[in-house]
């Protein structure tokens, strides 16, 4: 039952003026209107995080913050990350991920067109990243969309056969195949970069299929971006199955695309979803700041974490 002013549930007390509006029926993404961070006490900071957990995805709408106020948000919901990549990292803030074209006080800060591809953050760790928040700086006139995918709905929907080799098996995931050059290349050859990356992140393997720690949910976790095979069955077999899966995963039906405006804030679960940006028109501004929360959960209740291929 929900508050019939506010939209919010019986237990979901919100300051006057902010309001909650869940999404519709089969469907992921709620959304905050008019609620300010900088109000979020640790009573509301939980029940956010229950509410991601339920909805899988959470918008907040005509947010403004600072970079300080925008990590103490984070922090109000869990741990800030601190991505294992510093040239990612905003020059002040290291808890923020800057994917940016746009220069800051005349030097490159970030990397531009990041995650244009589906995936979930920290796939390739042993420990992946539970949440993700995401809120645009300067957007593209063409829109900078972010699509995302419902991997409890795409499991339910496999066909039989997928469904049942999925529920066994164990995805092998790595991230070299995505590294971004940078100015510390320079002279090296591929084969050394891609060898010096791999040593950095191994391959790592989790269920294909994981259990959500919290409420129980059984999601498929796999991706095109980061998986690369899966544990027993060779290269060539492995890239067929795969791609037999991401076939069903990847329809246009289960797609959700959020459309960002000035002042969105997103917020969503990465055992529950993958999720792809969107890129803007070549050569148009386009920046975002990101910033991946622990939320003291595992991962996933399978066991305690991924294993080194």
């Amino acid at each position: 039952m929900q508050d019939q002013a506010t939209g919010a549930p019986p237990n979901l007390h919100l300051p006057a003026g902010a309001e909650f509006h869940p999404p519709a029926a089969g469907a992921i993404g709620a959304e905050f209107h008019g609620l300010d961070p900088r109000q979020v006490d640790g009573t509301l900071a939980a029940r956010i995080r229950d509410l991601v957990w339920d909805h899988k995805l959470v918008v907040f709408r005509g947010v403004d913050l600072s970079e300080p106020e925008y990590i103490a948000f984070a922090r109000a919901l869990g741990e800030p990350q601190v991505y294992f990549q510093p040239n990612y990292h905003h020059p002040r803030h290291p808890e923020i991920f800057v994917s940016s074209n746009v220069p800051m006080d005349g030097r490159k800060v970030g990397v531009a067109n990041t995650g244009a591809y589906w995936h979930t953050d920290y796939q390739f760790f042993p420990e992946p990243l539970p949440m993700t928040m995401v809120r645009p700086i300067e957007i593209p006139s063409g829109s900078r969309g972010t699509s995302y995918v419902d991997m409890q709905r795409a499991l339910e929907e496999l066909p039989p056969d997928l469904r049942e080799f999925v529920l066994g098996a164990r995805a092998i995931h790595e991230a070299k195949w995505r590294y971004k050059i940078q100015p510390s290349d320079v002279d090296k050859s591929i084969t050394q970069i891609l060898e010096e990356f791999g040593a950095e992140t191994p391959t790592v393997s989790h269920p294909a299929v994981i259990t959500h720690p919290v409420n129980g949910r059984r999601c498929l976790y796999v991706s095109r971006g980061f998986t690369v095979g899966f544990e027993g069955l060779s290269i060539e077999a492995g890239r067929q199955r795969l791609d037999a899966i991401l076939e069903h995963v990847e329809r246009a039906d289960l797609v959700h695309t959020h459309l960002w405006t000035k002042g969105d804030l997103l917020l969503w679960d990465n055992r529950q979803v993958i999720h792809r940006a969107g890129g803007g028109a070549s050569g148009e501004a386009s920046v975002s700041y990101r910033i991946g929360v622990y939320d003291g959960r595992p991962f996933y209740a399978d066991e305690p974490r991924g294993r080194l291929v």
